[in-house]
This record gives C-alpha cells, sequence and structure tokens, in this order.
C-alpha cells in the first residue's frame, strides 16, 4: 500500500511533464524523443470500472483492480497460468501506469489502463526467463506522405510522434530512434531514404551505432474535410527500400488518427518480428564495414640466405666463482675479467665480502675458450661447463708450456 501513493505521485508528475513535453513540442517544428525505451513487460487496455465513496477512492480501487487484472494477463501470455498476487506484492513490481482514457465521476471510476511490470522482479515471481533475444540494432525513419509530399525527420510528424509513443520493451526488434533534432533532419530525410548508395549508409548508420535502416512508411488520406480518414502503411528496410508487407487501416474522423497511427505501429512491429524470424531482415552484408586489404611489402631474401653459409658467433654466459676477501678484490676482478679478448659483459651477481661471491660473464665463444683464456691470462681455473671458479696463480706460477714435438726417428746409418 505505501508503493502506490508513490506511484500516484508518479504519475502525476508524469502528467505534469508530459504537459511540459506538449508544449515543448508545439513551441517548434522538429524533434520528437522517444516516450520509454526500458524492457518492462507491457499489458495494455485493461478496463476498469470501479465505485466508491468518493473520486480519489474509486480512482485508487480502479487502479487496483487494474494491477490484478493486468497481472493475471502477463501471467497467461507468458505461460506461467492464470496466477494472482496480494496488492502488496504488486505494488513493488508495477514500475508504471498509464492512463489511456479514464472518466472520473463523484464516486465512480471508468478507465482504460496499461500497466507497465518491472521484467526482473516479474519474471523471477513467475519463474520465467527476463531474457530477451534482439535483433542487430535498426534506426528508424518513419516516413509520413499526405498531400503528395514526403516528410521524415525534416518536421515533426504525427507518424514521428506515433513511433516515439511505442514502447519497444516486449519487441525483438532493436530500435534506435533519432529525435529528429541536430543533424537527423539533413541525414535522415525523404531523399535519402531513396538512396541506395551502400557507401552512405554505412557512413550514416556509423553515427548512430545501427547495423540497418527500416523506414516504415505512413500515407494519410481524408475522404473529405472532417470524414474519414484512411491509413496506407507499408513496412520496408533496408537501403534499397525494400517492401516486406502493406495493410490499411480506416479511422472516422480526424480525432482518431493518434490512435489510428499507434494501432498501425504495433503491426508493423509484429511484421518487422515474424520477418527477422523468417531470415528476410539479416542486416545488409553490403552495409559490413570494409576492411583495408593489406599489401605485401616484398623482402629482399638474398642477403638472409648468403648469411646462412655464414659461421654463426657462439656466445656463452658463464657462472664464474672467485674469491671476495675485500671489496677491492670484487673490482679488481670485474676488470681483469672485462679485460679478457671476447668478454662483452662481467658483473657480480651475488657478493659476499669474505667469501665466494658470484660473477655473471658473457663470452664470444664457447666455455672451453673462455678456460683457456684466463689460464693464459695466469688464473687458475677450476669446474666444467658454464659454471667455473678462479683463482689468482700462486706467485712463481707459470702457464704449463706445451711438450716440444717429438724429433723423427732416425733411419740407419747408410
Amino acid at each position: 500500500m505505501r508503493r502506490l501513493p508513490a506511484i500516484i505521485a508518479a504519475v502525476a508528475a508524469s502528467a505534469l511533464g508530459a504537459a511540459a513535453v506538449v508544449a515543448q513540442i508545439e513551441g517548434g517544428d522538429r524533434g520528437v524523443a522517444a516516450v520509454d525505451s526500458s524492457d518492462d513487460f507491457e499489458v495494455s487496455g485493461v478496463r476498469v470500472d470501479v465505485s466508491g465513496p468518493n473520486a480519489e477512492a474509486a480512482r485508487l480501487a480502479g487502479w487496483r483492480e487494474a494491477q490484478r487484472k493486468g497481472f493475471t494477463q502477463l501471467a497467461q501470455r507468458l505461460g506461467a497460468g492464470e496466477r494472482t498476487l496480494p496488492d502488496g506484492a504488486l505494488d513493488s513490481i508495477v514500475s508504471s501506469i498509464v492512463v489511456e482514457q479514464e472518466q472520473i465521476g463523484p464516486n465512480r471510476y471508468i478507465a482504460r489502463l496499461g500497466l507497465l511490470f518491472d521484467r526482473a522482479r516479474t519474471a523471477a515471481l513467475l519463474g520465467v526467463s527476463a531474457y530477451v533475444e534482439r535483433s542487430p540494432p535498426f534506426v528508424v525513419v518513419p516516413v509520413q506522405w499526405a498531400t503528395g509530399v514526403g516528410t521524415a525527420f525534416e518536421q515533426r510528424t504525427l507518424w514521428q510522434e506515433a513511433w516515439a509513443r511505442f514502447r519497444t520493451g516486449g519487441s525483438t526488434i532493436d530500435y534506435v530512434r533519432p529525435s529528429g533534432t541536430g543533424p537527423d533532419p539533413l541525414l535522415l530525410n525523404v531523399g535519402e531514404t531513396q538512396r541506395p548508395d551502400r557507401g552512405w549508409w554505412r557512413a550514416v548508420l556509423d553515427q548512430y551505432g545501427a547495423s540497418d535502416v527500416l523506414m516504415p512508411t505512413a500515407r494519410l488520406t481524408r475522404q473529405w474535410p472532417g470524414g474519414p480518414v484512411v491509413g496506407s502503411f507499408e513496412a520496408r528496410y533496408g537501403p534499397d527500400h525494400r517492401l516486406l508487407r502493406g495493410f490499411t487501416l480506416r479511422v472516422g474522423s480526424a480525432r482518431g488518427i493518434p490512435a489510428l497511427l499507434d494501432e498501425a505501429v504495433r503491426r508493423l512491429d509484429s511484421i518487422y518480428q515474424e520477418a527477422l524470424r523468417g531470415g528476410a531482415l539479416d542486416p545488409d552484408s553490403g552495409l559490413n564495414p570494409i576492411m583495408p586489404e593489406a599489401t605485401p611489402t616484398p623482402i629482399d631474401l638474398t642477403d638472409a640466405f648468403a648469411d646462412l653459409t655464414a659461421p654463426t658467433a657462439i656466445t656463452s654466459s658463464i657462472t664464474v666463482q672467485f674469491d671476495t676477501p675485500d671489496a677491492g678484490a670484487v673490482t679488481g676482478t670485474e676488470g681483469a675479467l672485462r679485460g679478457v679478448p671476447g668478454v662483452s659483459s662481467a658483473a657480480t651477481t651475488s657478493l659476499a665480502l669474505g667469501g665466494v661471491s658470484l660473477m655473471a660473464v658473457s663470452y664470444a665463444g664457447t666455455p672451453e675458450a673462455f678456460r683457456a683464456a684466463m689460464e693464459a691470462r695466469g688464473w687458475q681455473v677450476f669446474g666444467t661447463g658454464t659454471t667455473l671458479r678462479i683463482r689468482r696463480a700462486p706467485p712463481g706460477a707459470t702457464p704449463a708450456a706445451p711438450a716440444p714435438a717429438a724429433a723423427p726417428p732416425r733411419g740407419p746409418a747408410g
């Protein structure tokens, strides 16, 4: 019960906002913003006839009855059977009440109402999925023809207003509805709807984040002034202005034109949804972005193949263990190793003053060649492979000289 007064206040605020919107619409000749693009469940055309001690109580009772009737209709439509909920639970899931038509008396309320139910909460209560699979986004360009003149977004039309009133939450078509302001009259006018150039449409659709275009067309014909109005409607789509289906509706007078157009929008939405399910509304492949083709760069492999015959230089990473009684031994040993031909770098990686430290050495050659070079410079080298232990040779020690070649045997004296 606490939520319904809030809804009443919201409806009152919506009425004031609607009046402001109407005033804004009447003040200019372009632009109609979409009324609602939420994904709430919608139930429309709920009729109530309720009496009460006064007008306000009768209206409140009518809204209560509309919530109960609307929820039952929604449950049946979603395949959950005939379900009911307490008024408090209904207050928590009804997001809006739309007054389609109402008559308020001193103690009686007669109305036709629409209700919007929060999709996530309602689906959880009914045990159905709240997920809705949507189509790729389609930008909508409503085209109205009257007295031989076509109008899209060049100026505001009744047909554009009808599409702005349409609630898209229950549709599988992802509609992108421009408001008709800014660059819309230049990019989406009647002349452009007759233009099949894919390059142009690709650039325009990128501005609206859409994949293709829908062009619902309306032709209104008045039989005589103040007489019946006949509307011919066509569901068209794509840069080629292809026709899916058409139909005709009739209303008794000009006062019924808004209701006529609202019904036409609902029927056109059904046609577009049916075409989507049948695969006839797939986006035009010519509207896909064109990716630039990569141009291969010629590469001269002559030098590369010539280098295959050249010997490959061998670089060895060697770990050297050395004594470091003090800091001077560290810098002295590093300097000595950097002076060995073929050593490109020598840096201490683990320092232990008074003990044995580690040095990383990069040598252009094999570890055996590095060992020979160190021994030739007076170092004692222990170990094998890439881990060596070096030590200064004791004083007076000289590298071992190579053994003299054996003399050739002498033949017998002649």
